[in-house]
């Protein structure tokens, strides 16, 4: 007798049940299948010079040698704004020079399109990629500037050329993906790797658009990469405010730093010569770490006085290594010096939170920073 008082939802339940959960299947499937149409823009008419280079090619004509391999003798410290690129709808959220030239910037945006801009010359928009439906979260360039990847809000990763606009790649491992980059080794330029929302890093072949390794031993969302010790090593820091150090395809850290009076680093910068990494943490510092050998924070390496608490604020060192320059909340640029780490300059250069602050890599005193405002300035 027991067994007949089985509880059931009555006909009526029963049928707006199935009803819900068929909904409720067909919602998921819809919103996979519908990527945006990818399109790109070119905004210059003259898209190749007389000999028939494109924007890409390396100028020479500009009195300063932008193939050099040494960094300028002696970096001084910017003055004034000479030229400010708007064009973004919304907030930068990251900026990128041309690898070894830096000629060109890269920028990634709030309004989910990423801008090619020239640094030289007319400084004009070149080319406005959009093939994202949410704000773009980091953009990266290859070795060579061939191509770059977006990294988007919108959860999926992709890879595009730099000069024709066409996106070659899509990569979505149904996470969204915080950081993404090359390996920066010229034999391994084909695998991409990406710290994602999951607490993984993933590595794609973009060959064959499989993931290939995941790394998956961060507590909380991975916010940075940086390859260290040439390139076998990077380094990694996540919400879960540890660092963590991996050898290349091995899925292990190899080391693992955290304390418990470290705060969250969502901005890391290595430095020129490969030394040293400079991490921009929460608690309103940036902390130095030496890489290579032995991982270990160089306490008496310490830069204040800035306020960053709650922004991923970029960080970058002057080229031949005398500057530290950092973004911060209110808008403004700091620029410390890097053997004694006092504030020598600070001003106010956004109307908005100052989320990147790059160095150009030939230029003794030019430096790049990027706002919520929407503008990327460009100081000398």
């Amino acid at each position: 007798k027991d067994e007949e008082t089985i509880s059931r939802p009555n006909d009526e339940d029963a049928a707006y049940l199935e009803e819900y959960l068929a909904k409720k299947q067909k919602k998921g499937k819809t919103e996979e299948e519908v990527p945006l149409e990818e399109k790109s823009v070119l905004h210059i008419k003259d898209s190749e010079d007389y000999q028939g280079r494109s924007y890409t090619h390396i100028p020479q004509d500009l009195g300063v040698n932008l193939k050099s391999t040494e960094p300028p003798h002696k970096c001084f410290i910017p003055k004034r704004q000479i030229h400010s690129w708007s064009g973004h709808t919304k907030g930068v959220s990251v900026i990128r020079w041309f690898p070894t030239s830096a000629h060109l910037i890269l920028s990634g945006s709030m309004d989910s399109k990423v801008k090619l801009w020239e640094v030289y010359k007319g400084r004009r928009c070149v080319r406005t990629f959009s093939g994202h439906k949410q704000a773009i979260r980091d953009v990266n360039f290859n070795n060579t500037g061939e191509k770059f990847l977006s990294a988007s809000y919108d959860r999926y990763i992709k890879m595009w050329d730099t000069e024709t606009g066409d996106v070659i790649g899509r990569f979505s491992n149904k996470k969204m993906a915080f950081c993404a980059k090359f390996n920066p080794c010229d034999d391994k330029q084909h695998l991409i790797v990406a710290g994602t929302s999951s607490n993984k890093i993933v590595c794609w072949d973009t060959r064959s658009g499989d993931i290939v390794q995941e790394y998956d031993r961060h507590l909380a969302a991975v916010n940075t990469i940086t390859f260290v010790d040439r390139n076998r090593r990077f380094v990694t820091t996540s919400d879960d405010k540890s660092m963590r150090v991996w050898e290349w395809n091995i899925p292990v850290d190899m080391k693992y730093i955290a304390d418990p009076s470290m705060h969250s680093m969502p901005a890391v910068s290595a430095a020129p010569n490969g030394k040293w990494i400079a991490c921009q943490s929460l608690d309103n510092k940036i902390s130095v770490y030496q890489v290579g050998d032995r991982f270990k924070e160089m306490r008496k390496k310490v830069f204040k006085g800035h306020m960053v608490a709650g922004y991923a604020c970029g960080l970058d060192f002057s080229p031949e290594m005398s500057y530290l320059a950092s973004g911060d909340g209110d808008g403004k640029v700091y620029i410390w010096d890097w053997k004694t780490t006092k504030l020598l300059s600070k001003w106010k250069a956004h109307d908005d939170v100052c989320i990147q602050v790059l160095w150009h890599p030939h230029e003794a005193s030019k430096v790049a920073s990027a706002g919520w405002d929407g503008v990327i300035k460009f100081w000398d």
